[in-house]
């Protein structure tokens, strides 16, 4: 995981703060494989690598604790956090019925813009696939969704839902880096944002909840790969 620049002239989104591209490149790196689960991640040496002090590592390794990229131990300090399958399969059955919930509630109340919105994000996101961008396809991912969670009118299931989501970005990344993912979730909103323009609640429901089940099945299947 070692860069070969400075972190000023790290070639990552210049608008981020020193902190977010600390962030940005460890995140990277644990999406990527170049750190692995319960593998430890070198404090000094990010802050020798990238020419800086210690205080924004320190800061970085607090957010990236926060969405769940890392745990710290006594002895090693900061480590790459374990996923198990039934991790995976806890938090996407909780997004699936959350999501779920907040798309039939959001479904009689989405005007022609809300859906026209989502058809362009996703065309951005066929892009993305095309390119193999995870990274833009997952900020387009939570555009696309936040469309009709906004919608659905209870603030308290978009802050839950927000919240739940921003624990467990790393599943989500990690999930739309495995072959096809993106390609098929694309299907799948186009599926969705079909069933929006038709206003059926039920059937928005049930496509919104498979497109987090999918995503939850199909890394939990590469972890016990992993395992075998």
């Amino acid at each position: 995981m070692r860069p070969t620049t400075k972190i000023a002239d790290y070639p990552i989104e210049r608008h981020l703060t020193l902190r977010e591209r600390i962030v940005d490149f460890v995140k990277e790196a644990i999406i990527k494989g170049s750190l692995k689960p319960g593998e430890r991640v070198p404090e000094p040496e990010l802050a020798e690598w990238f020419g800086i002090s210690r205080t924004p590592i320190r800061e970085a390794f607090r957010q990236l604790e926060a969405h769940g990229f890392i745990t710290f131990t006594p002895r090693k300090g900061a480590i790459v956090s374990p996923i198990t399958d039934k991790d995976v399969r806890d938090f996407y059955a909780i997004k699936g019925l959350l999501e779920g919930y907040a798309a039939k509630m959001a479904c009689q109340k989405l005007a022609g813009e809300d859906i026209k919105r989502m058809e362009e994000l996703n065309e951005q996101m066929v892009k993305c696939d095309e390119k193999n961008d995870v990274k833009n396809f997952f900020k387009l991912d939570n555009q696309f969704h936040d469309v009709f969670l906004k919608v659905c009118g209870n603030d308290k299931l978009y802050n839950l839902i927000h919240t739940i989501v921003q624990q467990f970005e790393r599943f989500r990344r990690t999930s739309l880096s495995l072959p096809g993912r993106m390609q098929s979730s694309v299907k799948q909103h186009y599926e969705i944002i079909d069933a929006f323009r038709k206003k059926d609640m039920a059937l928005v429901e049930k496509l919104v909840k498979a497109n987090a089940e999918k995503g939850g099945e199909l890394l939990a299947q590469e972890i016990l790969k992993e395992k075998s």
